[in-house]
């Protein structure tokens, strides 16, 4: 049995272009399900977020029409009840990267608000990529690579192939007009090949020891990918 640690937001809203706070959080099926896959390959999950805050799901994720139904939505329900590491975080901050096997970074629009500007988290993405370890990402969860950095300020993710929520679900789903910065633009711009798949399917993107899922859908399939690496 390995650890795998979660990095979770710990941001309850997202800051938008006009200064009105978006409620939100992390997206429910981004880390039930990915919960659900490394558990039952019997490893165990540990929560970390800035400050050690527990982290709040985004009501909307929880909706049927986002979970193929209300049985999906008892489903996903079941799931974060089972998940108790969510309500007992550690701080990011005291993380030690040697204690796990690998690292996952669920999404939400939370990690636009705080993972995304995370020196504490950027470090550990950085050292989690050097170590060779597994790394998943997924969503808007690559918000966080923006802070990860080398000592001569280059973005420790540049010519990684990679995914992420694109500008074309973030139109879809009513956010690209109203948001400060889009997440396609920001990770472009860091010098990345960034791949994007069909809006709302699953896509996962796998680079050396990097593995990005592109929406929710993505989560199962990419938490797949690293139950196979970890054995």
């Amino acid at each position: 049995m390995a650890k795998i640690l979660f990095v979770l937001t710990g941001s309850d809203h997202w800051t938008l272009a006009d200064g009105t706070r978006h409620p939100t959080g992390f997206w429910a099926e981004e880390a039930a399900a990915p919960f659900e896959a490394f558990t039952a390959a019997g490893h165990e999950v540990v929560v970390a977020t800035p400050g050690g805050v527990a982290p709040t799901v985004d009501r909307a994720s929880l909706a049927p029409e986002v979970n193929g139904g209300p049985d999906g939505v008892a489903a996903v329900t079941s799931a974060l009840e089972r998940f108790t590491a969510l309500r007992t975080p550690i701080d990011l901050a005291d993380v030690d990267l040697a204690d796990y096997a690998a690292v996952f970074y669920p999404g939400g629009h939370g990690p636009m608000e705080d993972l995304a500007v995370d020196a504490t988290s950027g470090a550990l993405l950085t050292a989690a990529l050097d170590s060779g370890k597994p790394l998943g990402v997924v969503c808007h969860g690559p918000a966080a690579l923006l802070a990860a950095k080398r000592a001569d300020g280059t973005s420790s993710f540049a010519g990684y192939r990679l995914t992420a929520f694109t500008n074309a679900e973030e139109t879809q789903a009513g956010f690209a007009d109203r948001a400060e910065w889009l997440l396609q633009d920001r990770l472009t711009e860091l010098g990345v090949d960034f791949r994007e798949g069909t809006p709302w399917a699953p896509y996962v993107v796998v680079d050396r020891n990097l593995y990005t899922g592109q929406n929710p859908s993505s989560a199962a399939p990419l938490a797949a990918e690293l139950v196979k690496v970890l054995g």
